[in-house]
């Protein structure tokens, strides 16, 4: 009788993140193009000898695996050279929202604490440079990569830098990537995915959206959102071409799109309207992306051939923690569908024991797709995970068949355009101004935007705070988008039982509502 051998000494063969990717896409598709970003060309092969080249930049500034790696920029073709030469030394890299405030800034320098930032001068230098000098621990080594002078310049480092470095595998389940997510309890935090969660989002991205070798993809939303991210690198993966511009406006889209023959992109619907303005006349040939002149196949911000099976079945659940959509219609069902390979789901009560279809509870995920935690949030972390599955905060059932039905945030989230806003950060920064007593921050219906923000606050004794006061107190501490709209003032808010501001009720006397739901 043959006996198995002991399996033991496993073959060390496993090692493949997104820096290997990048190999491989080096060598099957050497010349073929990979960016595009307004003068700069790069094929596979020279994206490959750049991201060498910028990986050696990290470690001359003493870059080590778990380091972290602040984007402090617009979109850029850098963006991703910066995420891979990360993931080639074992580096975290994020990319920040280039609005950020001041204060923002600053609570992401202290919270994250680069090694190293990259920044730009335009558009972003003077938040950054005031943010900079009040850091109080600058530990971090600065790149401003759109020509700063008296700084350390991007391309400037990367002509002297070593263009064939070797660079040890790294594990694929650590992190490589992290993405602010708007705060829960009122404090942003960074969650960290790992790299065979980005490679089994670019899988599920290329396959949703029906991206290929031949597709040119518009990096136009801001890559600071998981669902560019996943469009960019769903590109990557299938050895397309990533077409980037730094900001929206509505005649460079046009033009790129013309000039580049682009076949897929993320674009929001306010800036739709503005490119049928722009293009009323048809000027310009965006026939490899819509229909016709006016985009009037226009569906959702993931624009994509008709014959995707996102267009197709349009519909799903996710969230960034758990690397973006992972419960899609076009993997069948109903609802929001059913979960791509990789995920697990089940719909719990609060103790994390699954309950009977049909019932609402807490979605819980698990799986290689889900995040590896928050950055510098043990209590948090320890907080959304029970018997290893993690707490999304979001409600959800089962539907009849067994598929996914996402019911809403358990934490009420305000959508505004294609940005999320958690009540609970805006109302933090309303109770630092000295005239606010007591604040309740809700959602109000918006035919353009989904919502907007409202603030109903109460007046502490003797202060007449204006609206327009309130407003700029948040403008000047939050991303302008996260600001109230609107102000109204009360004498009291109600409450529930328990003491807790009962938000349906104040909901219901101020025009609140159209909160992101489905069934």
């Amino acid at each position: 009788m043959t006996r198995h051998a002991s399996l033991a000494p496993y073959m060390a063969v496993h090692r493949y993140g997104l820096g290997d990717l990048l190999h491989e896409q080096a060598r099957s598709r050497h010349s073929m193009p990979a960016i595009v970003d307004g003068d700069h060309a790069l094929t596979f092969s020279e994206l490959d000898e750049r991201v060498n080249r910028l990986a050696g930049v990290l470690r001359a500034k003493g870059v080590v695996k778990g380091d972290r790696i602040l984007w402090l920029g617009q979109n850029s073709f850098r963006v991703l050279e910066a995420l891979l030469a990360a993931a080639r030394v074992g580096a975290i890299f994020c990319p920040a929202n280039w609005r950020w405030s001041v204060d923002e800034i600053s609570f992401a320098l202290e919270d994250f604490d680069p090694k190293v930032v990259f920044w730009q001068e335009a558009e972003v230098g003077t938040n950054m440079r005031a943010a900079r000098a009040g850091w109080r621990s600058p530990s971090g080594n600065w790149i401003c990569h759109d020509g700063c002078p008296g700084e350390d310049e991007y391309e400037a480092l990367m002509a002297t830098a070593d263009p064939a470095a070797d660079f040890e595998p790294v594990e694929t389940s650590t992190p490589v990537l992290a993405i602010y997510t708007a705060g829960f309890s009122g404090r942003p935090g960074a969650a960290l995915l790992s790299h065979e969660s980005l490679i089994i989002m670019a899988w599920q991205g290329m396959m949703a959206q029906a991206i290929s070798e031949d597709s040119a993809y518009l990096v136009s939303g801001p890559m600071f959102h998981i669902g560019v991210m996943m469009g960019t690198l769903g590109t990557f993966l299938a050895g397309g071409r990533n077409v980037f511009v730094a900001r929206v406006d509505a005649s460079e889209l046009l033009e790129s799109i013309q000039a580049n023959r682009v076949t897929h992109a993320f674009i929001a619907p306010p800036t739709i309207a503005q490119m049928r303005a722009v293009n009323a006349d048809g000027a310009y040939d965006v026939s490899s992306l819509f229909a016709d002149a006016q985009l009037s196949d226009y569906r959702i911000p993931l624009v994509m051939p008709a014959h995707a099976p996102s267009m197709k079945r349009m519909g799903g659940y996710g969230q960034t923690e758990i690397g973006g959509l992972s419960s899609v219609l076009w993997m069948g069902g109903t609802g929001a569908g059913r979960s791509i390979p990789f995920v697990q789901f089940k719909i719990a009560d609060d103790a994390g024991t699954e309950i009977a279809h049909g019932e609402t509870g807490e979605i819980l995920a698990r799986g290689p797709l889900v995040m590896c935690g928050y950055w510098n949030r043990p209590e948090e972390n320890e907080r959304r995970v029970v018997d290893g599955w993690h707490r999304t905060n979001d409600l959800g059932r089962r539907a009849p068949d067994g598929s996914l039905v996402f019911v809403g945030p358990k934490t009420g989230m305000i959508k505004t355009g294609i940005e999320n806003v958690y009540p609970a950060e805006v109302e933090n920064c309303l109770r630092t101004h000295e005239g606010v007593a007591d604040v309740c921050v809700i959602g109000v219906p918006d035919p353009t935007w989904d919502q907007n923000v409202k603030a109903v606050i109460v007046r502490k004794p003797g202060t007449s705070p204006t609206a327009e006061d309130l407003i700029e107190h948040c403008r000047a501490r939050l991303a302008s988008y996260k600001k109230p709209k609107t102000v109204e003032f009360v004498d009291a808010l109600p409450r529930n039982s328990s003491g807790f501001v009962d938000r349906a009720a104040v909901d219901l006397a101020h025009g609140g509502g159209g909160y992101p739901s489905v069934g």
